[in-house]
């Protein structure tokens, strides 16, 4: 999963301020005064500094962190194997790039949470869990990624409805954790965070798009946030995990989310003409490991090869 992530130094945040945890670098990252929200090759918090700090003591998440960084990670591991699959498939060639970035944004994320759940979990051996452990050796009960995320693609305006919803969930969840008092989750948002700002223009751009171009296009994402609408409520659930962790400062309840998500994506619907779907609430339960149908046949792909070849470096 060690794939290198997409340079992200250009995405702009106008509006949004900056959003800083005053950390320093990590060790071997750069500049041991500058912030790990500088987005640069020298100062990013990188999994391989998050492993570093695992391997040597210095980042050893809470059992409560751990399986709320498995959470988050997991979101996004999904998300990033659902949009690889756009890759040569996209509508335009531009298309094929931006949705292939943000891809690399998401595998990113997973990487960093991954690796710092895997802190608190060990192998048989002994070690830590890596982030190839957790995304390759686990079966589909043991995940807990919501079900919005492995929803399958369906056409390019279903694809654009689940990362509008997720891009703006996304961005609020980062934003208000980049004040988490856990240093490493509060790190690896300030970097996500960035990111994300950009995914949430790119998805809204093709809203307002799809529904102010054709008959069909705009029919068709008229269907496509149809289809995702029904997964949106479990995003924003709390739960005793989410809820012990809010009150010490560590994470944040999904449910304080909610309002300026509804604002926010309700602004882009007004400005598309389009209405907050009315569609039944799907169950969820992908938090407890209850999953669709689709994630399974997804894990199977993604699995493959690193179960035909355990003792391959990934």
């Amino acid at each position: 999963m060690s794939t290198p992530q997409t340079n992200t130094e250009t995405t702009h945040t106008e509006g949004h301020g900056d959003i800083s945890t005053g950390m320093a670098a990590p060790m071997g990252g750069g500049d041991s005064s500058a912030s790990a929200t500088r987005i640069t090759p020298g100062n990013a918090l990188r999994p391989e500094d998050i492993a570093l700090e695992v391997r040597t003591g210095l980042a050893k998440p809470t059992e409560d962190v751990a399986e709320y960084a498995l959470r988050l990670g997991d979101d996004a591991l999904i998300l990033a194997q659902r949009l690889g699959h756009w890759i040569s498939r996209a509508p335009e060639l531009e298309e094929d790039i931006a949705l292939g970035n943000i891809a690399l944004d998401q595998l990113g994320h997973a990487r960093s949470f991954l690796t710092y759940a895997g802190a608190a979990m060990t192998n048989d051996d002994g070690t830590p869990k890596s982030e190839d452990d957790l995304a390759y050796f686990r079966r589909e009960h043991e995940f807990r990624s919501v079900q919005l995320f492995e929803q399958p693609n369906g056409d390019f305006a279903a694809t654009i409805a689940r990362q509008f919803v997720v891009s703006y969930y996304q961005f609020e969840l980062y934003r208000r954790l980049t004040e988490s008092t856990d240093a490493t989750l509060a790190a690896i948002a300030a970097k996500a965070v960035k990111e994300v700002d950009y995914h949430r223009d790119h998805s809204a751009q093709w809203i307002l798009r799809l529904a102010g171009g054709t008959d069909e296009s705009r029919k068709r994402m008229i269907h496509g946030l149809r289809t995702m609408w029904p997964y949106v409520g479990e995003l924003f659930r709390d739960d005793d995990l989410t809820a012990r962790l809010a009150e010490a400062g560590a994470a944040v309840a999904p449910s304080s989310l909610k309002e300026d998500f509804d604002r926010l994506t309700g602004e882009v619907l007004e400005e598309a003409e389009l209405e907050v779907p009315d569609v039944p609430v799907a169950p969820g339960g992908g938090r407890e490991g209850r999953h669709s149908e689709h994630l399974g046949y997804l894990l199977a792909e993604m699995q493959v090869l690193a179960r035909e070849h355990p003792g391959a470096s990934w």
